[in-house]
C-alpha cells in the first residue's frame, strides 16, 4: 500500500534542514553534518498512512457524519391513531328517516299554508304588561307566539319564564330562530300575517315565502291594533285579517 506524505515538500526542505543543522552544530563547535545525519533526518520525518486517518476520521466525526448515520425515526403507526366512526346500516336508515321527516315537514308547511296564519314574535326583554297582552290576544286569536332563543341559554329557565308568562291560558309557542330570519325580523313585537294559499319553498332558513305571501308590521302595538292596520295597509290581506280580529274580539 503506497503511503501518502502529509509533507511533499520535504524533499526541497532537507538541505534547509540540513543547513540548519549544520549551522547548529557550528554553534556548538561540533563537526559539520555528515550524509549520515541527513538520512536520519529524513527517517524521522512523520508518513501519515491511510489507516491513520481513516482512524483519525472515526476518533472525531464530524456532526453531520453521527446525523446521517443515525437511524431515522420510526413512522408513527396510523393504526394506533382514533378512527373515525364507521357508518352501518343503521346509520343510513337513519338518514333516510331524517330526509323523510324532512320531506313531510315540507309537505305539512305547504299544506298548513292552505289556511291563513298569525305569528306574533317576542322577546323576554320586552315590557312585562306588553308581554301578558299579547299573551292573552294570542290565545284568544289563535295566534302562534315565536321567541328566538332560550333564556340565558337554559331551556329550563325558558320554560320556567314562558310558563309563569302564559298561566291557564292556552297558546302555542314555538321555539324558531330561523323564524326571525325567514321574515327578516329585526324588532318585537312583530306581527306576521300569512295569507291564505300561500306556497313555501325551501331555502337556507327551512320554509321560505314569496314577499307577496305574508304582511309584516312592528310596534308596541296591541294585535287587534296591528291587524287593523295590516287590512288598511294591504287589501289584499283584508279578509284574513278580518278573521282574525272576529277571532279576537268574539
Amino acid at each position: 500500500m503506497s503511503a501518502i506524505n502529509l509533507f511533499p515538500n520535504a524533499a526541497r526542505l532537507l538541505p534547509l534542514a540540513a543547513s540548519l543543522v549544520a549551522c547548529s552544530a557550528l554553534a556548538q563547535g561540533t563537526a559539520a553534518v555528515t550524509e549520515a545525519d541527513i538520512a536520519r533526518v529524513q527517517r524521522n520525518q512523520p508518513v501519515i498512512t491511510e489507516q491513520d486517518m481513516a482512524r483519525a476520521a472515526k476518533a472525531h466525526r464530524l456532526p453531520l457524519d453521527a446525523a446521517l448515520d443515525r437511524p431515522p425515526h420510526s413512522s408513527p403507526n396510523i393504526d394506533a391513531l382514533p378512527q373515525p366512526a364507521q357508518s352501518s346500516p343503521r346509520d343510513l336508515a337513519a338518514l333516510a328517516r331524517g330526509y323523510q321527516a324532512g320531506a313531510e315537514g315540507m309537505a305539512m308547511a305547504q299544506e298548513l299554508s292552505a289556511s291563513p296564519g298569525l305569528m306574533i314574535f317576542i322577546s323576554f326583554s320586552m315590557p312585562q304588561p306588553t308581554l301578558q297582552r299579547l299573551v292573552d290576544q294570542a290565545a284568544r286569536a289563535q295566534a302562534t307566539l315565536l321567541i328566538r332563543g332560550f333564556v340565558d341559554g337554559s331551556l329550563r329557565e325558558t320554560v320556567k319564564r314562558m310558563q309563569a308568562l302564559i298561566g291557564q291560558r292556552q297558546v302555542a309557542v314555538q321555539i324558531d330562530p330561523q323564524a326571525f330570519d325567514r321574515f327578516a325580523v329585526t324588532r318585537t313585537p312583530t306581527f306576521v300575517l300569512v295569507r291564505a294559499g300561500a306556497k313555501a319553498q325551501p331555502c337556507g332558513a327551512g320554509q321560505c315565502l314569496p314577499a307577496e305571501a305574508y304582511m309584516a308590521t312592528s310596534g308596541d302595538v296591541s294585535l287587534d291594533y296591528a291587524l287593523e292596520f295590516i287590512e288598511r295597509q294591504a287589501p289584499r290581506f283584508a279578509k284574513d285579517a278580518r278573521m282574525y280580529v272576529k277571532k279576537l274580539k268574539g
